[in-house]
């Protein structure tokens, strides 16, 4: 049994009666624009409960909150101690690296007091915006010393008739040279809710779902360094997925001693964001909630914060080319693309040293091609030789190395081989960030977690990995076999709120490989995918196969973008997705099925503007060129495992 009443009535029975609130304690929070509607209650049990409408229709049916800490439990008897006014927060920010430049974020918001049988207190923070719910858990009660986290309660209900698009997560210490988890596995793709994981470990965010007419994704965000990073639990019976924490494994350690796994504050304890993203799928691919809800920018050298795309040698030539000769002819291909940095990858210390490294960067600067280097973040978590490794493991080490790059006028690390999502990793991504803004650094992580907002919060993360990227494809034959539904996947998931580095894009031939994507398909990637520096795969051998007009277009292709906008697509299936440069529309899609897709879109916002449409030819890895209009209905057929690019100026 739950008991409800509304929150007027609510607000006038707290002002008089609020130390006996408890029989009742129900709230119910609107959207702005009035179609999202949350209910927070507490049940005949005393267990914070709510539930999320639609338009009348119910999307997360009710569902716990609560969280257990080590001497204060607030998931169970509890008591509504007061509940705040609604209040409309609003926020505009601008990003360099993402689906838009501007950011507007509107939501009304309420704060909840809740008090156990040991009269401590917890607040939990309700914000409501158009395109999704957000919730946060606080512990400041003075009352609680120590609070160190045990479990969280938070869950999300759907309907048993919901499907989900999930990606597991890989369990801690397997993989190649114990890396796992890196959120680089397959998705598993239009399944039931309800569905457990084939990994004990769990399933990452962003997690997709749609029920009826309503599309849900689940992540968070703010991630200071003080929480450990979420995900979903394996088992999820009767479709009410419960929040998991990261494995035992999955933490700082230099060998000797290892950090800490999970939240624990001597003074306030706080959650990030839990993040319900809903609507319909164009509402959900242009919400840039995964953003809002990030904390503001720190204060970092504008000068420094430079959006590119990047030459890179180790993703078809592997680990021998990390030479001298070949990353000096690699800034060379990167100034002919008129691209701004060029990455020289793993074992560079060893097979080119920081002298040459300073010849090869001054070198780079001669023809505007910033260079950028890789490091191997580990510690004793995993098995990994690659090199440098452990230079970044203390403040001390970071400081001196990267005051080193930035007098040999690098400018920027990708840093490799993280240990997973414990509170004393989080942390330690954090103080990598951090202290590369001081050296005025840019950063890439790889091997890593999934960012969390974090390219809103520190402007020089340009990129992370978290993605089972292009380099797999070159390794086995069965990711390749696998990579166009994949492609078509991330769109929607994984690279929704976040940069992702996905290294795309190859016009010629993967060694032992047989590629099955066509040249339009890889050439729409390098619009679709968004990062902040896009390291692209293909060589200049590759390149040069190219005819001039798409040379062309990649020369001159945009950093960074104004804006963004969902035109058509299914995950897994298709995507088309706009972007906009100044006055000028970049429209790309790809289709991964196996069979022609015949389009019927509408560009009609781009105006009457016409296009050169760069599309697949007859073969494979032959290109085309087509006029086309845009208007109220666009009429594209794409290839099977096919793309295009058109540009409308």
């Amino acid at each position: 049994m739950i008991i409800r009443c509304s929150l007027v009535v609510l607000f006038g029975w707290l002002a008089g009666n609020s130390l006996a609130a408890s029989s009742l304690a129900a709230s119910t929070l609107s959207s702005p624009d009035q179609h999202l509607q949350l209910t927070v209650e507490l049940s005949a049990q005393q267990q914070l409960v709510y539930s999320v409408t639609r338009d009348k229709q119910t999307v997360i049916l009710p569902s716990a909150l609560g969280l257990q800490l080590d001497t204060a439990d607030f998931t169970q008897q509890l008591k509504l101690k007061q509940a705040s006014s609604v209040k409309l927060v609003t926020d505009t920010y601008e990003m360099l690296v993402g689906k838009r430049r501007i950011n507007h974020y509107a939501a009304n918001e309420q704060v909840l007091t809740l008090e156990n049988a040991r009269h401590q207190k917890m607040d939990v923070v309700f914000r409501v915006s158009n395109d999704g719910v957000a919730f946060r858990y606080i512990v400041s009660d003075p009352a609680v010393k120590f609070k160190k986290f045990i479990k969280e309660a938070t869950a999300f209900s759907f309907d048993d008739k919901a499907r989900a698009w999930l990606q597991p997560i890989a369990v801690a210490q397997t993989g190649w040279s114990n890396t796992n988890p890196s959120y680089e596995e397959h998705y598993l793709m239009n399944i039931p809710v309800g569905t457990t994981s084939p990994s004990r470990a769990g399933w990452v965010f962003p997690a997709l779902f749609n029920s009826g007419d309503n599309w849900v994704v689940l992540t968070e965000a703010d991630m200071d360094g003080s929480w450990h990073a979420s995900r979903l639990q394996a088992a999820s019976a009767g479709g009410v997925y419960q929040l998991g924490t990261p494995m035992a494994a999955e933490v700082f350690t230099d060998g000797k001693t290892a950090g800490a796994l999970l939240a624990e504050s001597s003074n306030s304890l706080r959650s990030p964001w839990r993040i319900i993203g809903i609507g319909s799928l164009p509402d959900i691919m242009n919400s840039s909630l995964g953003s809002d809800l990030a904390a503001p920018a720190i204060k970092v050298d504008a000068g420094i914060v430079k959006p590119g795309h990047a030459s890179w040698s180790w993703a078809l030539l592997k680990d021998d080319f990390t030479t001298f000769e070949v990353q000096k002819k690699f800034i060379d291909y990167a100034a002919d693309m008129h691209w701004e940095y060029t990455l020289i990858d793993a074992d560079w210390d060893k097979k080119i040293g920081y002298e040459k490294l300073r010849q090869l960067v001054e070198y780079g600067a001669a023809k505007n091609v910033g260079v950028l280097v890789w490091y191997n973040s580990s510690g004793a978590w995993n098995t990994t030789k690659y090199s440098p490794k452990g230079q970044l493991l203390t403040a001390a080490q970071r400081k001196q190395e990267f005051t080193r790059l930035r007098g040999i006028g690098v400018k920027g690390v990708k840093v490799d081989f993280f240990a997973g999502d414990g509170q004393s990793m989080i942390a330690y991504y954090i103080a990598i960030l951090k202290d590369a803004a001081d050296a005025g650094l840019l950063v890439n992580f790889h091997g890593a977690t999934l960012p969390r907002g974090w390219a809103r919060t520190y402007p020089n993360l340009m990129s992370m990995e978290a993605v089972r990227g292009l380099e797999f494809t070159t390794f086995d034959q069965k990711d390749q076999d696998a990579v166009a539904t994949h492609a078509a996947m991330l769109p929607f998931t994984r690279n929704l709120f976040d940069p992702m580095d996905f290294t795309p894009m190859v016009f010629a031939d993967i060694p032992k490989i047989e590629r099955k994507t066509r040249n339009g398909f890889e050439l729409a990637e390098s619009v679709l995918f968004l990062s902040g520096i896009q390291h692209f795969a293909e060589i200049p051998e590759g390149m040069a196969t190219v005819p001039a007009y798409v040379k062309s277009f990649l020369q001159t292709l945009p950093v960074s973008w104004d804006d963004s906008r969902f035109v058509d697509g299914y995950p897994g299936q298709f995507v088309v997705i706009a972007r906009r440069a100044g006055k000028a529309w970049y429209v790309a899609g790809i289709n991964a099925t196996g069979s022609d897709k015949q389009l019927n879109l509408d560009l009609s916002f781009i105006g009457d503007k016409k296009a050169q449409m760069m599309i697949d030819g007859d073969s494979n890895r032959a290109f085309v060129q087509q006029p086309v209009q845009a208007a109220k209905e666009t009429r594209i057929t794409i290839k099977p495992q096919g793309g295009f690019v058109a540009v409308f100026e």
